[in-house]
């Protein structure tokens, strides 16, 4: 394990990415890092203190950062960014340092925090450490407890770390528009002991919700309900990375909720318990057991389960229509309808014309239809066995023994034990059906009365 005390060099090198004013080097403000690809190496840990086991981040990153003093130092750039929702789709939003959402922020429980904040948007802006217990002036709430961070400024942030947890951040300024166009990061708090609440891999990411109509890439800030793409730290299925674990893992994943609307996260496979809500860590007498748990607007969990069992286990929203792609919210329902003659009228006038959901709508998963350029397909995304039929917020958590230690990358879809997948059978024996649905099956020896029935010898 890499101690804190031999990479306070590798720290300063990290973190000189972007340059952001020589007002502000000379200042003494550590230039900003920019966006850095998920399949990279870890953020180097601090100088001084215990280690930490660091999270990973879906498509993303952690922020680097530099010790001064007793002081970790960090600098977030909030600035327009492109975001790659998923191959095909390109949306600009705003966020920080080069990416929606912004870098992961760790630190570890009493760590004295000194971040940066230089606003490159056009308006002002503030950032707001949400569930982090912060002295009344750093809470971040333009015009409250603090001014605006005007266009070109650079503000500081100055706290301690109290307590561990899962946290977010994100504006507290014209905060319709800044979280409707994508701002808003995480921020984890290690445990002081490293070996209290460890585990083996700990995923974090956010949920945020969008309205972009297609063929276009600049979400619709005034949306309040009917947001067409749902996304996992800015990215839908099939862009949203994997979380691959070993087989025997203890597994850790934190999410938050920063949409307009509740979600209940369920996973295929192993039962998971509510080890983290927005107030902190759940004690272990008090955690409960799920296979679903609700995620209430503006609020965090965090679950935990062991990989024993290995296969591709779906991760997802149990909400249908947040698991798909560019949805339409005035499409008709055509199930049931005829609609071979009306077709043919139609393609007379647009030959390209393709009608909808006369069968249900697993047919347009499999076909490839003519859509505007920069829009996703609303189900999409295919595995081994076929089109999967999904979109939106969607992930697979694979499970599978014989990983080397460190060896995390996407290992491909799994291969089954012979005879372990569903299959299709001919000789199926007749299944049992009643004649009269409003009667229950009679159990032998006994007759059954009906409501309303004058026999009262039943007993």
């Amino acid at each position: 394990m890499i101690s804190r005390r031999n990479l306070i060099g590798s720290s300063l090198l990290l973190a000189g990415a972007t340059a952001v004013s020589g007002r502000a080097q000379a200042a003494g403000i550590p230039e900003a890092a920019s966006t850095r690809s998920s399949a990279m190496q870890p953020p180097p840990r601090p100088s001084s203190g215990p280690d930490f086991h660091p999270v990973v981040t879906l498509n993303g990153w952690s922020l680097p950062w530099r010790m001064n003093g007793d002081w970790k130092e960090f600098h977030l750039v909030a600035e327009k960014v492109e975001r790659e929702f998923a191959p095909g789709m390109t949306a600009r939003l705003w966020g920080y340092n080069g990416q929606s959402p912004g870098p992961t922020i760790e630190c570890v429980e009493g760590d004295r925090l000194r971040i940066f904040v230089t606003n490159k948007l056009p308006e002002h802006t503030t950032v707001h450490w949400h569930g982090m217990p912060v002295p009344n002036g750093m809470d971040g709430v333009g015009g409250l407890t603090q001014p605006h961070i005007k266009p070109g400024q650079t503000f500081v942030y100055e706290f301690v770390a109290r307590r561990s947890g899962t946290f977010m951040y994100h504006p507290h300024a014209d905060e319709m528009v800044q979280m409707a166009m994508g701002m808003m990061g995480f921020l984890v708090v290690h445990p002081r002991d490293a070996n209290e609440h460890r585990v083996d891999r700990d995923f974090v990411f956010l949920m945020s919700s969008f309205d972009i109509e297609p063929g276009t890439a600049l979400p619709k800030v005034m949306t309040m309900t009917d947001f067409n793409l749902w996304t996992w730290n800015s990215r839908v299925f099939p862009g949203i990375d994997p979380l691959v674990v070993r087989q025997g893992d203890r597994v850790r994943i934190r999410v938050g909720n920063l949409t307009m609307t509740n979600h209940p996260i369920h996973m295929h496979g192993p039962h998971f318990e509510v080890t983290g809500t927005d107030g902190g860590w759940v004690r272990e007498s008090a955690r409960w057991p799920e296979v679903t748990t609700d995620i209430p607007v503006g609020g965090m969990r965090a679950i935990e389960f062991l990989a024993e069992d290995p296969g591709d286990w779906a991760i997802h929203c149990h909400k249908s229509h947040h698991t798909m792609n560019a949805m339409g919210h005035d499409v008709k329902t055509f199930i049931g309808t005829p609609q071979k003659d009306l077709t043919k009228a139609i393609r007379k006038l647009i030959p390209d014309y393709m009608p909808m959901g006369t069968e249900g709508m697993a047919e347009m998963g499999a076909m490839e239809m003519p859509m505007p350029d920069n829009t996703l397909p609303m189900m999409t995304g295919f595995g081994q066995f076929g089109p999967l039929e999904m979109g939106g917020m969607f992930s697979v958590v694979k499970v599978r023994e014989g990983l080397s230690p460190g060896d995390y990358k996407d290992p491909g879809p799994y291969k089954h034990p012979p005879g372990t997948v569903a299959r299709q059978v001919t000789d199926a024996p007749a299944p049992e059906r009643r004649s009269d649905a409003t009667s229950p099956p009679s159990p032998a020896g006994f007759a059954v009365v009906k409501p309303g029935s004058n026999n009262h010898n039943s007993h």
